[in-house]
C-alpha cells in the first residue's frame, strides 16, 4: 500500500512534479545561469508572507536538502507592523509549509507613514531591504534572497520606459553598496507569476499581499490599482495577440544592442550620442563580464 503523503509533503511534491517545468526547472535555471547559490553560501531567505517569497523558501529548502553544492539557509521574516490578522496568516502558513523562519519585529510601517511623503512604497522598500541586510549579517549570512520573479523583471522594465523615461531592468544578483561582502539574489528570476499563482491555487493556499497601511483594507491577496497593475493589464492584452510576449521582453534584456541606442549609462557614467558617434566610443574589453 502506497504511503499517504501529508499536506506539506503534497505541496512540496507538487513543486517538482506537476510544476516541474514552470517552477522547479526555472528556479534551477536561474540558480545555475546566474550563479546565485555557490558552495559555502549562507543565505538569508527573506519571507514577506506573500506567495512569491513563500514559494521561493520552499524551493531553496528543497535545493538545500538535495543539492550537491553545500550551502545553508536561514529563513527570516521581518514584521514591519502587520495587523494581527496578517501576522497570524503568515505564522499559520510558515507552520503549514514547514518553513522554520525567525520573525523579527520592526516599526517600518509607522516610520514610513510619518516620512514616506509622495513615494511611500519606494521608501518602505529601501527600509525593508536595509533591515533584512542587517539581520542577515548578524546571522552570519553572505546573501539575502528575495522573491522577485520573471514577471516582476518584465513589468519593471516596461514601467521604467512608460513612466520613468529610462530603460532599466532588474538584476538577478546585486552586490550591496552599504553592507560589505553581502549580495542580494533573486532565485525566482526565471519563474513567471502565472505559474506561481497556479501552484498556490492548486494547493489551496492563501497568502497576504503587500499588507501595508495603504492596502490593508483590501481583501487578502487583493492588490490596489497602481502603475504596475496598469502594466500587468497591458502585458495581458498583448499576450492575447502574442502568447510569447513575456519571453520576448525577457530575452530583450539579455540582448541589448548598445550600438543602436543614442545614449546610455554605464557604471553611473553617462555616454552621449556624440561620444559614440563622433569619438568612436568603446567599452573596454575587460569590462564585458562585469
Amino acid at each position: 500500500m502506497a504511503k499517504q503523503l501529508t499536506e506539506r509533503q503534497q505541496i512540496e511534491r507538487s513543486i517538482i512534479t506537476k510544476f516541474r517545468k514552470g517552477i522547479w526547472s526555472r528556479f534551477l535555471e536561474a540558480v545555475k545561469s546566474y550563479r546565485l547559490i555557490e558552495e559555502g553560501d549562507r543565505i538569508a531567505v527573506c519571507v514577506s508572507g506573500g506567495k512569491d517569497s513563500m514559494l521561493m523558501a520552499k524551493c531553496v529548502q528543497e535545493l538545500e536538502r538535495h543539492s550537491d553544492i553545500p550551502f545553508s539557509a536561514e529563513y527570516i521574516v521581518m514584521d514591519p507592523g502587520y495587523n494581527g490578522r496578517n501576522r497570524q496568516l503568515i505564522e499559520d502558513n510558515l507552520d503549514r509549509l514547514g518553513i522554520p523562519a525567525r520573525i523579527f519585529e520592526s516599526d517600518i510601517f509607522d516610520v514610513n507613514e510619518l516620512i514616506g511623503g509622495e513615494h511611500p512604497c519606494y521608501l518602505c522598500a529601501r527600509m525593508r531591504r536595509g533591515f533584512l541586510y542587517a539581520r542577515a549579517k548578524e546571522l552570519g549570512c553572505n546573501k539575502i534572497a528575495l522573491g522577485h520573479h520573471k514577471s516582476d523583471v518584465i513589468e519593471t522594465t516596461l514601467m521604467s520606459m512608460l513612466f520613468g523615461g529610462q530603460i532599466q531592468g532588474m538584476m538577478p544578483k546585486i552586490r550591496s553598496a552599504n553592507f560589505e561582502g553581502m549580495e542580494l539574489i533573486r532565485p525566482l528570476y526565471c519563474v513567471l507569476d502565472d505559474d506561481i499563482v497556479h501552484w498556490q491555487e492548486y494547493n489551496g493556499l492563501t497568502f497576504i499581499a503587500c499588507a501595508c497601511k495603504l492596502t490593508e483594507g483590501l481583501a487578502v491577496g487583493q492588490q490596489g490599482q497602481s502603475a504596475r497593475q496598469d502594466v500587468k493589464k497591458l502585458i495581458k492584452d498583448f499576450r492575447e495577440r502574442n502568447p510569447d510576449v513575456d519571453a520576448s521582453v525577457f530575452r530583450a534584456l539579455h540582448n541589448v544592442q548598445l550600438d543602436t541606442l543614442p545614449a546610455f549609462k554605464y557604471r553611473g557614467e553617462y555616454f552621449s550620442f556624440n561620444d559614440k558617434y563622433e569619438n568612436g566610443l568603446k567599452i573596454e574589453q575587460g569590462d564585458k563580464n562585469n
